[in-house]
C-alpha cells in the first residue's frame, strides 16, 4: 500500500509497505482517507523533534472510514462508518494513568511522532481508538484531535463565562481554544502576527483582537481589562516572547495554560510567580472527552472549515506542500494529504 515518509530530514518520498493483514480480535482497520500535517510533523521534517527516529512516518490529524473489524469489537463499530482515531497511547501504570489523566501518560506514543504513524492507506487499531463522528465528512474529521488540543487546554484553565481569556496564536490549536473559550462564554482576545488569522480568529469567536506586531499589546489589554489584565492566558506559540507575555500580562491570581513547545530554554521574571500568586499549568494531548466535544462542535455549529484547510494534495503532492509550509509557517493552517483513489 502506498505510504508518505519521511526517510531524512528536508526529504519526504512515496513509498510502499505491507497492507496491514485482516485485523485481529479487539482491533479495527480503518481506511484512511484524509491525514492532516501538524507542528510536529513540520519539525521531523526539518530535523529538529527529538523524539522521532528517522525514517519517519508522519500523520495523527485523521479522517477515516471503518474497513473491517475483528471479533470481540462492539457491534456500534460497522464497516463504512466515519471516524477519526485517537492518536496516543496510555500505559495504565504511570502517576498520570493513576489519577485518569491518560493524555498525558508517561510512556504515550503518539502516532507519527515516537511510532510510525497514519499517512498510509490502511491501519489496524485497537477499538477502542476509533471515534465514529457521525455527520461530519471524513475530510473535517482530519480537524478534530487538533481542536481537541485546543479545547483541552481551555478544560486545563477552568474557563468560565465570567473569565476574559488572551489566546496567543491563532493556527489551528490556538483556534481550537479560541471556540472551546467562546462556547463556554468567555470574552476571548486572540493575539497573533498575522491579521488573516485574526479575521479567522474574530469568526470563529473571539471578541477582539490584537496584532502583536503593530499594536501595543499591554496598553490594548488595559483597555479591555480595565487594567486587571486577562484571568486566563493560553499560549499556543512556543516561542520565548510569547510565554513571557502570558506570564507579565495575566491578571494577578490568574492562570496561565501552556501549549507550545519552545525550542529553547526561557527566561522568566518569577517574582511574577510569587506576587501575582500564578496558576502555571501544562496542557498535553486531549482527553476523550475533549474529541467528543469538538465532534459535537462540529456537528452543531457552521464552522467555516474550508477556512481552516490550506491546502489538499495527492501524496504525489505533499513533498511539494510541506516546503511550501517551510517556506512560509505563519500562512498555514492545515494541509490534508488525500489517499482517496
Amino acid at each position: 500500500m502506498k505510504t508518505v515518509q519521511i526517510p531524512v530530514p528536508g526529504d519526504m518520498v512515496v513509498a510502499q509497505m505491507e497492507t496491514p493483514a485482516a485485523p485481529a480480535a479487539g482491533e479495527v482497520q480503518v481506511r484512511l482517507r484524509y491525514v492532516g500535517f501538524c507542528g510536529s510533523d513540520l519539525s521531523t521534517y526539518l530535523g529538529k523533534n527529538p523524539m522521532v527516529k528517522m525514517p519517519a512516518l508522519p500523520g495523527h490529524e485523521i479522517g477515516a472510514t471503518i474497513e473491517a473489524v475483528g471479533d470481540d469489537v462492539p457491534e456500534t463499530l460497522k464497516t463504512g462508518l466515519v471516524v477519526t482515531l485517537n492518536p496516543y497511547t496510555n500505559c495504565g501504570h504511570c502517576a498520570s494513568c493513576r489519577r485518569g489523566r491518560v493524555n498525558a501518560c508517561e510512556h504515550n506514543e503518539t502516532l507519527g511522532v515516537q511510532r510510525w504513524g497514519a499517512m498510509r492507506e490502511l491501519i489496524n487499531v485497537p477499538w477502542q481508538k476509533v471515534i465514529p463522528a457521525p455527520g461530519i465528512s471524513p475530510r473535517d474529521c482530519a480537524l478534530i484531535e487538533p481542536m481537541s488540543v485546543g479545547f483541552h487546554a481551555v478544560d486545563r484553565g477552568q474557563v468560565t463565562d465570567i473569565d476574559v481569556v488572551m489566546v496567543l496564536g491563532c493556527g489551528m490549536i490556538g483556534i481550537g481554544a479560541i471556540v472551546r473559550a467562546a462556547l463556554r462564554g468567555a470574552t476571548v482576545i486572540a493575539v497573533d502576527l498575522d491579521d488573516e488569522k485574526l479575521a479567522l480568529a474574530r469568526e470563529m469567536g473571539a471578541r477582539y483582537t490584537i496584532n502583536s506586531g503593530t499594536d501595543d499589546v499591554h496598553a490594548r489589554l488595559c483597555e479591555l481589562t480595565e487594567g486587571l489584565g486577562p484571568d486566563i492566558v493560553i499560549e499556543a506559540v512556543g516561542a520565548p516572547p510569547t510565554y513571557q507575555m502570558a506570564v507579565s500580562e495575566v491578571a494577578f491570581t490568574g492562570r496561565v495554560v501552556c501549549i507550545g513547545y519552545a525550542k529553547v530554554d526561557i527566561s522568566f521574571a518569577t517574582k511574577l510567580f510569587v506576587q501575582k500568586e500564578l496558576d502555571i499549568r501544562g496542557s498535553r494531548n486531549a482527553m476523550p472527552s475533549d474529541f467528543r466535544a469538538v465532534i459535537h462542535y462540529l456537528q452543531e455549529s457552521n464552522a467555516p472549515t474550508d477556512r481552516l484547510i490550506s491546502a489538499v494534495v495527492k501524496p504525489e503532492e505533499a513533498h511539494d506542500a510541506m516546503k511550501k509550509w517551510v517556506a512560509a509557517p505563519g500562512k498555514v493552517f492545515r494541509i490534508l494529504v488525500d489517499f482517496n483513489e
